[in-house]
Parts: C-alpha cells; structure tokens; sequence
C-alpha cells in the first residue's frame, strides 16, 4: 500500500468494508416507512437529511461521525461544540 492509499476500515455495525471515514450503514431494513418530523417527509431511508433537520443538528456518532439533531438517534452521541 502506497503513502496516499487510504487503508480500508471495516464498519463495526454492518461489517462493509470501506475506505470512506463517513461511512453511514444501514445496520437494519425498515418494515414501514418514517415520517420526517422536521419537513413531513415520508420516507424509508434511515439517512434522510432535510433543510428544517439540518438546522437543528446537534450531535455527532464519537464511534462513525453520523451527525443527527437527537442524542438518541446516534449510538455514541457527542454534543457538537458551539450548538445549544
């Protein structure tokens, strides 16, 4: 492996292996869609990400870099520095 390689990391959740730090698994499939409660959104994608959600993220996964607005969406939540 070269010096400008990146070295592949495996996903502790889904076990994918990858070379992207931002790696976002899908650890489960959901058996009904979701409603966005930020914009209404109906949707099945555990990564959905709107304007009205992004304005209120807060936290960040210390263990895969997710970020989300609730501690509990994330599994090792870190309060983003600067937001109340």
């Amino acid at each position: 492996m070269s010096e400008h390689e990146t070295k592949p990391i495996v996903c502790p959740t889904c076990g994918a292996v990858t070379t992207a730090t931002g790696h976002l698994c899908r650890p489960f499939e959901p058996t009904q869609p979701n409603v966005c409660e930020y914009c209404g959104a109906e949707t099945d994608d555990p990564r959905h990400m709107c304007y009205p959600q992004v304005e209120h993220l807060a936290y960040q996964c210390r263990h895969c870099g997710r970020l989300a607005a609730k501690a509990e969406a994330l599994c090792h939540p870190k309060r983003i520095a600067g937001t109340s």
